[in-house]
Protein backbone atom coordinates (compact mmCIF):
# COMPACT_ATOMS: atom_id res chain seq x y z
CA UNK A 1 0.00 0.00 0.00
CA UNK A 2 1.53 3.31 -1.10
CA UNK A 3 0.29 6.27 0.91
CA UNK A 4 0.49 9.78 -0.43
CA UNK A 5 3.14 11.83 1.39
CA UNK A 6 2.20 15.44 2.09
CA UNK A 7 4.39 18.20 3.43
CA UNK A 8 3.31 21.49 4.99
CA UNK A 9 5.13 24.45 6.50
CA UNK A 10 3.25 26.17 9.33
CA UNK A 11 3.61 29.56 11.02
CA UNK A 12 1.90 29.25 14.38
CA UNK A 13 1.02 32.53 16.07
CA UNK A 14 -0.25 33.48 19.50
CA UNK A 15 1.18 32.63 22.93
CA UNK A 16 3.45 29.90 21.56
CA UNK A 17 6.96 30.73 22.81
CA UNK A 18 8.03 30.00 26.35
CA UNK A 19 5.18 27.51 26.85
CA UNK A 20 6.86 24.27 25.72
CA UNK A 21 5.40 24.36 22.21
CA UNK A 22 8.55 23.10 20.47
CA UNK A 23 9.05 20.22 22.91
CA UNK A 24 5.37 19.32 22.55
CA UNK A 25 5.65 19.43 18.73
CA UNK A 26 8.72 17.18 18.73
CA UNK A 27 6.97 14.64 20.96
CA UNK A 28 3.68 14.72 19.00
CA UNK A 29 5.35 14.52 15.57
CA UNK A 30 7.74 11.77 16.69
CA UNK A 31 4.86 9.74 18.13
CA UNK A 32 3.17 10.00 14.73
CA UNK A 33 6.45 9.09 12.96
CA UNK A 34 6.40 12.32 10.97
CA UNK A 35 9.48 13.97 9.51
CA UNK A 36 10.34 17.64 9.75
CA UNK A 37 11.44 20.31 12.18
CA UNK A 38 10.27 23.06 14.51
CA UNK A 39 11.84 26.40 15.50
CA UNK A 40 11.05 29.70 17.16
CA UNK A 41 11.04 32.83 15.03
CA UNK A 42 12.16 36.28 16.10
CA UNK A 43 8.63 37.65 15.68
CA UNK A 44 7.27 35.43 18.47
CA UNK A 45 5.79 32.75 16.21
CA UNK A 46 6.76 29.10 15.88
CA UNK A 47 7.57 27.66 12.45
CA UNK A 48 7.15 23.97 11.71
CA UNK A 49 7.64 21.67 8.73
CA UNK A 50 5.72 18.39 8.87
CA UNK A 51 5.83 15.60 6.33
CA UNK A 52 4.34 12.11 6.20
CA UNK A 53 1.27 10.12 5.15
CA UNK A 54 -1.56 12.55 4.43
CA UNK A 55 -3.98 11.24 7.09
CA UNK A 56 -1.29 11.44 9.79
CA UNK A 57 -0.24 14.94 8.71
CA UNK A 58 -3.88 16.07 8.84
CA UNK A 59 -4.14 14.70 12.39
CA UNK A 60 -1.01 16.65 13.40
CA UNK A 61 -2.41 19.80 11.77
CA UNK A 62 -5.51 19.49 13.98
CA UNK A 63 -3.31 19.00 17.06
CA UNK A 64 -1.25 22.14 16.32
CA UNK A 65 -4.36 24.32 16.74
CA UNK A 66 -4.27 23.48 20.48
CA UNK A 67 -0.61 22.73 21.24
CA UNK A 68 0.52 22.16 24.83
CA UNK A 69 -1.74 23.23 27.73
CA UNK A 70 -0.09 26.65 28.30
CA UNK A 71 -0.20 27.66 24.61
CA UNK A 72 -2.84 29.93 23.11
CA UNK A 73 -2.81 29.56 19.33
CA UNK A 74 -4.52 32.48 17.60
CA UNK A 75 -3.60 31.85 13.94
CA UNK A 76 -1.83 29.28 11.78
CA UNK A 77 -0.63 30.04 8.26
CA UNK A 78 -0.25 26.80 6.29
CA UNK A 79 1.78 26.44 3.10
CA UNK A 80 2.16 23.29 0.99
CA UNK A 81 5.80 22.36 0.39
CA UNK A 82 7.34 20.13 -2.28
CA UNK A 83 10.72 19.53 -0.69
CA UNK A 84 10.87 16.54 1.67
CA UNK A 85 12.71 16.97 4.99
CA UNK A 86 15.29 14.58 6.39
CA UNK A 87 14.06 11.58 8.37
CA UNK A 88 13.06 12.30 11.95
CA UNK A 89 11.67 15.39 13.64
CA UNK A 90 14.15 17.92 15.02
CA UNK A 91 14.47 21.31 16.65
CA UNK A 92 16.18 23.99 14.57
CA UNK A 93 17.82 27.23 15.66
CA UNK A 94 15.66 30.32 16.04
CA UNK A 95 15.34 32.31 12.83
Amino acid sequence: MNEEITTFRLRIKGEVQGVGYREWAIREASNRRLNGWVRNRGDGSVEMLISGPDAVVQDMLRATTQGPPAAQVTKIDIFREDELPEDGFKRQKTL
